[in-house]
């Protein structure tokens, strides 16, 4: 009994020293990688974003939604910075990760929730026809821009993303797990130090076989993913990732927009031949970038063609509209005169 006695005080121990470190890691971080953006409200939760234009006219709109243990500011170190010179450049946090909110329950992590929320955010910051981006995690979301949302998109960009279901990949086992008491536990108290002794080599692993982008986890605000809340959200997001893709790959054929998917035939993450190549051979039209020697975070490996190809279709979505509008005019005109 003795020994019962010991290993619970032990554990107990164990836990309110965990649960001591993460909220003083959680204070640190937020004081640390503060907001950069602007809020909007949608559905009761707040959004956090970043809206850049270049001077001048822009060229288009184009959104960046990140992938997982990320956040906007990281996908503005990759991709935006350099896009918002010529183009709009809105960059979200998704809900629940970074600066923004998300309500409880694994109803909130699906795909087409979220997408749903950035949507109407959209909708409200008068966007049309933008190019939707999405890294890693986000090619389960930006599918249903394609097919839902289709007022606020003109084309859509999946980036080493995941789309399909693979062998294995049932998570009944792991959605208990995450939803349970013992799961919030853990994620108040053990989770955030064990996991932030691994994080490095999760880092090499996402960069594998580059190395990984100098400065990334201070410019790329990645601490702000090691905190409670921002970590469950991940969690959960991985916890209804393959029934997400079972429900939503038979509709992939629908697609009827511009399709560009980009992938390093070496990524050890999200498998192209899997994901990048089953996706754009059930697109029709879809365009397929493989890059050879390249892992899973291709914006950083071979950035100028990844933001090439992503302007080359910004500027064949630009000009289309001009010559809707055009038509559209000329049109209007000889109703006028008809009359």
């Amino acid at each position: 009994m003795s020994h019962v006695l010991a290993l619970l005080a032990a554990f107990l121990l164990l836990a309110t020293a965990g649960a001591a470190f993460t909220g003083i890691h959680t204070w640190i971080v937020g004081r640390r990688y503060p907001p950069t953006g602007r809020f909007i409200e949608v559905a009761g939760s707040r959004l956090h974003y970043r809206d850049v234009a270049p001077e001048g006219l822009p060229r288009g709109t184009i959104v960046l939604l990140h992938g997982a243990s990320s956040n906007l500011a990281e996908s503005m170190f990759g991709l935006g910075s350099h896009l918002a010179q010529r183009y709009r450049v809105l960059a979200f946090d998704r809900p629940g990760h970074g600066w923004s909110e998300r309500k409880g329950g694994l109803r909130e992590a699906e795909p087409a929730r979220q997408a749903a929320l950035i949507a109407e955010a959209l909708r409200r910051l008068h966007v049309r026809n933008a190019v939707i981006v999405g890294h890693s995690w986000s090619g389960t979301l930006v599918p249903h821009f394609a097919l839902d949302h289709r007022d606020v998109t003109g084309a859509i960009v999946i980036l080493a993303g995941i789309t399909t279901p693979w062998p294995g990949g049932y998570t009944g086992w792991y959605r208990r797990l995450i939803t349970s008491g013992a799961g919030w536990l853990a994620m108040r108290t053990f989770a955030i130090p064990v996991t932030l002794v691994l994080r490095p080599w999760m880092k090499k692993k996402t960069y594998a076989p580059q190395e990984p982008t100098p400065g990334i986890v201070r410019n790329g605000f990645i601490p702000l993913a090691f905190r409670p809340r921002a970590y469950e959200a991940n969690m959960q997001d991985f916890a209804v990732m393959y029934d997400a893709v079972v429900r939503q790959s038979p509709r992939y054929g629908d697609i009827r927009m511009p399709a560009l998917v980009i992938a390093g035939e070496c990524d050890e993450i999200v498998w192209t031949d899997l994901h990048s190549r089953s996706f754009a051979n059930a697109v029709p039209g879809a365009e397929l970038i493989l890059l050879p020697g390249i892992g899973h975070m291709p914006q950083y490996a071979e950035g100028q063609r990844v933001l090439a190809a992503i302007e080359v279709l910004a500027e064949r979505i630009s000009d289309s509209s001009v010559a809707l509008a055009g038509q559209g005019r000329a049109g209007q005109g000889r109703g006028g005169e008809t009359g």
